[in-house]
């Protein structure tokens, strides 16, 4: 009988293949028989989603976390930037446009997976026919993993869509569409959740760009503020003073849930846990930050800055939270 598996637990990587090699590496893994594996065949990767855009090596990327999906060392999440891939290169069957609009900002975005993938190529297909089969979330006997945001009760009504996670073709279509559920259940999942202000309160963003939505930090439990769940927003002042809905509140990530990892918020700074149960990996590797991993155990009871590695020779900035595309 085996002993339980160890799980390294790997951020979002936008197309820095020569960084995914670099931690593979550190952690111990070694490509042998055409796949990145371990020397103890009881510990795999997994990886948290964002595998395009941004950096030049979207292929390799996608070339070595399949080759290890393949080998069985590794399991996977969609990132909202495969959702975003999928929606632009699907056809709206009612309109014959992109599911996701071409517009020059979403190809700007997506440009350098256009440069190794042209839209309509043959290897495009195959890329995204293979991003289609990624599921949105797992769960794990000791742990979860989610892209951007685990809220009970929306991971219930996606599971309610699909035990798996994984969209078929007409659930891509409607997850595409603002006005159904599935829209907000699966932006939820790889954007994280944003909500209204109440009516006259907003805020400039650090574009200077006039915002009435907020987005919220899920994962801090026990806040009684908007000043405590608002996540980007440069003067908290410009926050309502009144305390937010009890239901915002009510989704905050339960003390008694299982640990959760995410990545997508583009942090940087002296890596920190969101909450006893709670941790974000994603240090800005697509950029110029490092690419971090947390090692899980599965005798782990609770999360642990000791079990992060990536981080330790980095020059860290001003930690932020950015992102929702």
């Amino acid at each position: 009988m085996s002993k339980e598996t160890m799980h390294d637990i790997i951020p979002d990587i936008h197309g820095q293949a020569d960084k995914l090699r670099q931690r593979l590496s550190a952690l111990g893994y070694r490509e042998r028989s055409r796949a990145w594996r371990h020397p103890d065949p009881d510990r795999i990767c997994v990886f948290l989603g964002d595998f395009i855009d941004r950096g030049p090596k979207n292929g390799e990327v996608i070339d070595i976390v399949r080759r290890m999906l393949d080998a069985g060392t590794a399991r996977a999440i969609m990132g909202n930037h495969e959702l975003n891939a999928i929606h632009y290169h699907m056809t709206d069957p009612r309109t014959g446009d992109g599911l996701r609009p071409r517009s020059k900002k979403n190809s700007l975005q997506h440009q350098s997976f256009l440069n190794e993938f042209p839209l309509g190529g043959a290897g495009t297909r195959d890329l995204i026919a293979w991003m289609k089969s990624l599921p949105l979330f797992l769960e794990f006997d000791t742990f979860r993993v989610v892209h951007a945001c685990w809220d009970e009760a929306r991971i219930s009504e996606l599971r309610a869509h699909t035990p798996n996670g994984i969209l078929n073709d007409d659930q891509f279509i409607a997850a595409a569409d603002p006005t159904t559920q599935l829209f907000d259940l699966v932006e939820t999942a790889t954007k994280g959740p944003e909500y209204p202000l109440p009516g006259g309160w907003g805020f400039h963003d650090k574009d200077g760009t006039w915002r009435d939505q907020v987005r919220i930090r899920w994962w801090a439990q026990n806040a009684t503020s908007w000043a405590e769940i608002a996540a980007s927003v440069p003067d908290l002042s410009d926050l309502p003073t009144a305390p937010p809905p009890k239901d915002i509140l009510d989704r905050s990530y339960p003390q008694g849930a299982k640990p959760v990892f995410f990545g997508h918020y583009w942090l940087t700074g002296d890596p920190e846990l969101q909450a006893p149960n709670a941790l974000c990996l994603d240090y800005s590797a697509g950029k110029t930050g490092p690419l971090v991993s947390y090692q899980m155990d599965p005798a782990q009871e609770t999360l642990s800055l000791q079990h992060l590695s990536g981080h330790e020779n980095a020059q860290l900035p001003k930690q932020d939270h950015k992102e929702r595309q």
